[in-house]
Order: structure tokens, then C-alpha cells, then sequence
């Protein structure tokens, strides 16, 4: 686990998710228990640690009062390797469809992708360099500013000059003003380059062609569950996998971007990077498994519900450790953190087959919001929807402004809202606000410099007490 783990107390993550998500302690503490324990581990010796498994987690409750943003802003905290699965997307070994495994492999590949960005922050400046050098030739060469080499072999390294074909006319030679101008000229041109003055102009550069065609092999769960190596059969066959180039022609901020990760592919060390990236997803990934609810069987013994069931046994194995094949070879998941999450409307966690649920040992119910939570949400969290539309409205040069009445407004009628249609959460406010802003949104751009209050009185003109769309209620199911 990364070295800020150790500052991450159980105190400080339920302090840093309170910035984000509103309510919830319960849920909020024991996942700050699960990550704490995760560093925990890791300061034992092996042979104990070996035997320290995650206690995994098992949250219920509504939709939209904030498991899935839990789990992931959890994994954001820890930098861990991080994947949400549906479990109504998997199916039973045998059955058309996603095996449970593909989760794990899911899990490897953004464990890779995490280690690898950042990696690439630490190689910036040097690939920054690199780039821009490379660019520098290509802009050279475009301008006819290269490099000048004199016809008679000077100023060329020894092993390039060529020897003469006959007398060369002195005429010909630029003389020394002209060099030095060309010399000048280059200069000026370097700190045009440096400066992004024509980041406009296109130029030539050779790249790699990312658009190399690659060897794949159809199968029901793709080549990883097969055991196949497509790249070693491209090499057996004589369709090598190497990087190809291409030249293209670009313009100078384009050509940047591309030279720019061309030279920090070259200084990163996958080896190291897939070795680092499968010790996280082994001992720090976590897997948010939602949905869990949609696979508990009605107690049928044919149909759909035996595919159901099949999954959750299939899920078991996963969840209590097994080694699973994926492109950088096997990865146990042991000690991997499984997060699973339902709404449980029409079943209980009782109904899972009893193995899986002696495998979420933590149980936390999550509570419907109510009208003060919707006032908080819309308020104090970092990524709050009103912020986020003051920031939205700023861009088209209008100042927008909630006061504390349309605000009570906007909660109160989210909250009537969904408990007189359907429950779903924090979402309403997206619905209400949405509404709400809906027509100045869409003439914005027309009141520059002008500032927008929405107070309790805009908010009854626009949503009336029930806020909904009146076009849409007869259509409601």
C-alpha cells in the first residue's frame, strides 16, 4: 500500500468522505476500519499477514444515498485499484455471458493503468524534453533551417563527411554573414517553439502508428479464460507486435501531446509497473460489487433462477480466494476488499446461499435521506450541485446565486418528490435542479454580465409545489 496509508486513521478517511458524502456514518466507519486494517496487515510479518484476511463488506439500502460514492471515493483516498461490477451482468461458467474472474482481470488492468499514470508523472520533465527536441528537428526541417553541412564535408562529424565529387565553386558557399543570419533565424525560431506562438502550423513528424493490426482470437469469455498468448503466436507467425511508424502531418500542439507520451512510454519500465500493479490489486484492489440483490434466487428450481444461484457460488470462489488467469499471468485475489451493495427491496440478505454470506462478515444498513440531507447536499459537499452549477453559469459570464429559501425550496420538493413517486435519492436533486435552471441554462449565453438569484420564489415559479414536468405525467407508469 502507497506510504500515505499511514496517515489514513480511521478519523481521517470518515473525515475526508464527509466532505463528499452527506450522512452515512455507519457505513462511513466501517470502511474506514476495512482500509485501516489493510495497513494494519501490512506491518506484520508474512507468515501472520498471509493469514489476516479482509473483512468484506455488505452495505444495504436505497438507491442514490451513497454506497457506490463510498466505495469509490474510498479507493481514491487509499490510490488503491479500484472496478465496479454489476452483478446482474455476470452469468454461471457454462452460460452465455461475463464470468465472475472477468472481475479480477477487470481489477489487474486499472491496477496497470494506476501504477502507469503514476509513473508517468515522475518521467514528466524528462519526456517533456525529449518531446520538445523532437519537435524542434521537425519544425527545423519544415522551416529549411536543419542543421547546416558544408558542402566539402566541414562541420560534419568525420565518419559522415563524404568526399567531393570535384571542385566546388567558393561562390556557391554562403558566406559568413549568411550563416550567421541562418543562425539567428534558427534561434528566433527555437524561442517561437518555446513560447507556443504557432502551435497552429503544421509540420511532418514520424510517429508510432497506433493503428497496427493485432491477432485476436474470438472466444465466449475472451483469450485471457482461454489460456491463449496472442502475442506469442504473433511472433511465432512472423506478424511481430513491435511498434510501427508512420509519418503524419499535424499541427505543432497536436504533434506535442503525441511526441510528448511516445517519450514517456520509452522511459517507463513495464516490467516493474505490471510487477508493482498485480502486489496492489493482490493486497490493496477493492471490488464494489452492486446490484448483489438482483441475484438472489425466488427459490425456483429452473429458469433464470438457476443461472442466479450459479453466480453467487461462482462469486464465492472469487470472494474467498482463488487464483485467476489474467494477461500478466495469476493473480489471487486472498486479499482483495469486496464491497457489495443492494437495495434489497424485494429480498433479504438471509436468501444468499449461506457460504457467500458468511463471506460479507460486515453488514451496514444505509438510511433514506431526508429533507435536511437534501439541504446539505446541495451545499456543503466539495462537488456540491449548486456549486457546481454556479461554476457552470460562470463560464457564460452570469453570476448565479442560491439563497437559503430557494434552497429549502429545492429540497423540500425533491424530498416530497420521491415519496410520492419512486425513491432515488440524492439523484432527484439532479432532476429538480435540472428543472429548475432548465430555460435560463438555455439562454445563458444571452445575459452576460447579469447576476441570477434563486430564491424560494423562483423555484415556486418554475417547479410549483410537486416539480414535476406536467408533459411527462400522463406517461408515468
Amino acid at each position: 500500500m502507497t506510504d500515505i496509508a499511514a496517515e489514513l486513521t480511521p478519523r481521517e478517511i470518515t473525515r475526508r468522505l464527509d466532505e463528499y458524502i452527506v450522512g452515512q456514518q455507519k457505513a462511513k466507519r466501517a470502511v474506514a476500519v476495512a482500509l485501516r486494517n489493510r495497513w494494519r496487515r501490512r506491518q506484520l510479518g508474512a507468515e501472520l499477514a498471509a493469514d489476516v484476511y479482509p473483512k468484506n463488506i455488505l452495505m444495504m439500502g436505497p438507491t442514490g444515498v451513497g454506497k457506490t460514492e463510498i466505495a469509490r471515493r474510498l479507493a481514491t483516498l487509499a490510490r488503491a485499484p479500484f472496478v465496479k461490477v454489476e452483478a446482474t451482468k455476470y452469468s454461471e461458467v457454462g452460460y452465455h455471458g461475463r464470468d465472475v474472474e472477468s472481475m479480477v482481470r477487470d481489477l489487474v488492468d486499472a491496477a496497470v493503468q494506476l501504477v502507469r499514470t503514476e509513473k508517468l508523472k515522475e518521467v514528466e520533465g524528462r519526456a517533456a524534453a525529449a518531446a520538445e527536441e523532437r519537435l524542434w528537428h521537425a519544425v527545423q526541417e519544415a522551416a529549411g533551417l536543419a542543421d547546416y553541412q558544408d558542402p566539402r564535408g566541414f562541420g560534419a562529424a568525420p565518419w559522415r563527411r563524404e568526399p567531393a565529387l570535384g571542385a566546388i565553386d567558393p561562390a556557391a558557399l554562403p558566406s559568413p554573414e549568411e550563416l550567421a543570419a541562418r543562425e539567428r533565424e534558427r534561434q528566433q525560431l527555437r524561442a517561437d517553439l518555446a513560447t507556443r506562438r504557432f502551435e497552429d502550423r503544421t509540420v511532418e513528424v514520424q510517429v508510432r502508428d497506433t493503428r497496427t493490426p493485432t491477432l485476436s482470437v474470438m472466444g465466449p469469455q475472451g483469450n485471457e479464460t482461454m489460456g491463449i498468448d496472442t502475442q506469442a503466436l504473433q511472433e511465432l507467425w512472423g506478424r511481430s507486435s513491435g511498434p510501427k511508424h508512420k509519418v503524419r502531418k499535424l499541427t505543432i500542439a497536436e504533434a506535442r501531446q503525441i511526441l510528448h507520451e511516445e517519450e514517456a512510454d520509452k522511459l517507463l519500465d513495464m516490467d516493474a509497473i505490471v510487477q508493482e500493479a498485480i502486489d496492489r490489486a493482490q493486497n490493496d484492489g477493492i471490488v464494489f460489487v452492486d446490484e448483489i440483490d438482483k441475484i438472489v434466487s425466488n427459490g425456483g428450481t429452473d429458469g433464470p433462477d438457476v443461472s442466479r444461484e450459479g453466480v453467487q457460488r461462482d462469486l464465492l470462489s472469487v470472494v474467498e480466494g482463488c487464483a485467476v488467469y489474467t494477461r500478466y499471468g495469476h493473480v489471487r485475489s486472498d486479499h482483495m476488499l469486496f464491497l457489495a451493495a443492494g437495495a434489497f427491496h424485494f429480498h433479504k440478505p438471509s436468501e444468499l446461499i449461506p457460504e457467500l454470506q458468511g463471506r460479507f462478515p460486515v453488514r451496514v444498513a444505509l438510511t433514506s435521506l431526508t429533507e435536511a440531507d437534501f439541504v446539505r447536499i446541495l451545499t456543503e459537499p466539495k462537488n456540491a450541485l449548486a456549486r457546481q452549477y454556479v461554476a457552470l453559469f460562470k463560464t457564460e459570464g452570469v453570476e448565479l446565486a442560491f439563497t437559503p429559501d430557494g434552497v429549502q425550496k429545492l429540497a423540500a420538493i425533491a424530498f416530497k418528490a420521491n415519496k410520492t413517486t419512486q425513491d432515488i435519492g440524492a439523484r432527484r436533486l439532479m432532476t429538480i435542479l435540472e428543472k429548475c435552471l432548465e430555460d435560463l441554462s438555455f439562454a445563458a449565453n444571452e445575459k452576460r454580465g447579469q447576476k441570477i438569484v434563486v430564491d424560494g420564489k423562483l423555484v415556486e415559479q418554475r417547479l410549483g409545489d410537486a416539480g414535476d414536468d406536467a408533459d411527462l405525467i400522463p406517461y408515468r407508469m
